[in-house]
């Protein structure tokens, strides 16, 4: 029997999936046509799959790592759907092009449909697989989905790319009309899923990682949540944010659904949407940005690097409380606010002229919501060496940052239960110290830009 296969990425459910949507109804359609043509074809069923990748998965160190934990509960979770409809979901641990030479090999398979990644690896991957299944006579389908609008959807009069984002946001809004917010109704299609008896399922032990008892976030989308999000948003002691980033990370929502809710109830929320976009189209157009300042400039700064300081940031013992409190979340659960996300990283760019690679680092190998593009953006952001970036002048105070968004020490209290005691360590550098110093650095590297 022909079949299709549709191969899940950062695109981890079956409602208002792009790519499954068109590997659903294409085949469909097949179906239609043979029949107008007298032909008695039956529909082409369509097969999903997931690879766990190890050219991704054997470069963490961490075998309990709480991301693949995610990824794989969801995909338990995916297969069990599946399988109430009669269909089910390959599940694979190796490298992508050997899982398909394998597929290949057991099914007869006409074309294979995903949903567009923009990362550098993920882009390289997809355009070998594309070259290889053409030579084999099978087509390769790749449809955007994890964004509103991505690569030069959004360019300037002169058809540049945006590296401001002002004027990128507005433009996204312009563009921006129901056609693009429309949701791909997958549930039409259902039928023509692949039906099979319940396929094989890996464990995590088999791929050497512990299954270890984690609890995740929920999705927080209700309606007063997002009309006050510009007015909570900064204080991480109350829950005024949706921790949604790891299911927009992993696709386990719809982008679409999301940027209707935010266009409805707060432009606040809206923006930060339009953030991951503009985010994803820099990586996209200025791919050097993965390991290098998007100014060339600031990679002439003669950074510290003392590795002593580097840890006490990263084990929250730096002796600023926000900034302890802020990492000490990051290690206990694999989130952070968003606001403590710019203290921290200021901070130890800024305060300790730590390279913004060793920060960003840490947080790729930490953070649940890790994405290459917004992690790169906001750090570069910190360290005024990225596009639209906050001016090398700018130095957050981490002092008055909690007075702020921190009064009553409710967040900070709950990291660093120490505070106030002798076991609760001194500042490692004073504030108007790391200023001076960092202000000369810049400016001995950069100019007065």
């Amino acid at each position: 029997m022909q079949l299709s296969l549709f191969w899940f990425r950062r695109d981890l459910r079956l409602a208002d999936n792009a790519g499954l949507y068109h590997a659903l109804k294409n085949e469909a359609q097949n179906q239609i046509q043979s029949q107008a043509q007298n032909q008695i074809n039956s529909p082409t069923p369509v097969l999903p799959l997931f690879i766990f990748d190890t050219e991704i998965l054997d470069y963490l160190e961490d075998r309990t790592d709480k991301r693949i934990i995610f990824i794989y509960q969801t995909i338990k979770d995916l297969k069990q759907e599946l399988e109430k409809m009669g269909s089910s979901l390959l599940v694979f641990y190796g490298k992508p092009k050997e899982i398909f030479e394998q597929l290949l090999a057991t099914y007869a398979i006409n074309s294979v449909y995903t949903n567009h990644d923009y990362e550098p690896y993920a882009k390289e991957r997809d355009a070998q697989i594309a070259a290889w299944l053409a030579k084999k006579g099978v087509a390769f389908h790749s449809f955007k989905d994890q964004c509103i609008f991505e690569k030069g959807e959004i360019l300037k009069d002169d058809g540049k790319p945006y590296t401001i984002f002002t004027p990128y946001s507005r433009k996204w809004k312009a563009k921006l009309n129901d056609f693009y917010l429309q949701s791909y109704p997958t549930e039409k299609y259902y039928q023509n899923f692949y039906q099979t008896p319940p396929l094989p399922f890996l464990s995590l032990e088999s791929m050497k990682f512990a299954n270890v008892a984690t609890e995740f976030p929920l999705p927080n989308v209700a309606d007063e949540l997002i009309a006050k999000y510009g007015e909570k948003r900064d204080f991480p002691a109350i829950k005024g944010t949706s921790r949604l980033s790891v299911h927009l990370r992993f696709g386990t929502v719809s982008i679409r659904e999301l940027a209707r809710r935010g266009k409805i109830l707060s432009e606040n929320w809206l923006n930060e949407l339009i953030w991951r976009d503009f985010y994803m189209m820099i990586l996209w157009h200025f791919p050097y940005v993965v390991g290098h300042a998007f100014k060339p400039l600031y990679d002439r700064i003669e950074w510290r690097n003392n590795e002593q300081e580097f840890q006490a940031w990263c084990k929250g013992k730096t002796g600023y409380p926000i900034v302890d409190a802020g990492m000490r979340e990051l290690n206990a659960t694999g989130f952070m606010h968003n606001r403590v996300r710019m203290i921290t990283a200021s901070f130890l760019v800024k305060h300790l002229l730590i390279d913004w690679r060793w920060g960003e680092a840490y947080f790729a190998e930490k953070l649940l919501d890790f994405d290459l593009s917004a992690n790169n953006g906001g750090w570069q952001w910190a360290a005024s060496s990225g596009c639209d970036a906050a001016p090398y002048f700018r130095i957050f105070n981490p002092t008055t940052q909690a007075e702020k968004f921190d009064k009553q020490l409710q967040y900070i209290k709950k990291w660093v239960p120490e505070l106030s005691t002798q076991t609760y360590p001194q500042p490692i550098v004073k504030h108007e110290l790391a200023r001076a110093r960092t202000l000369e650095t810049y400016k001995k590297a950069v100019g007065q830009e």
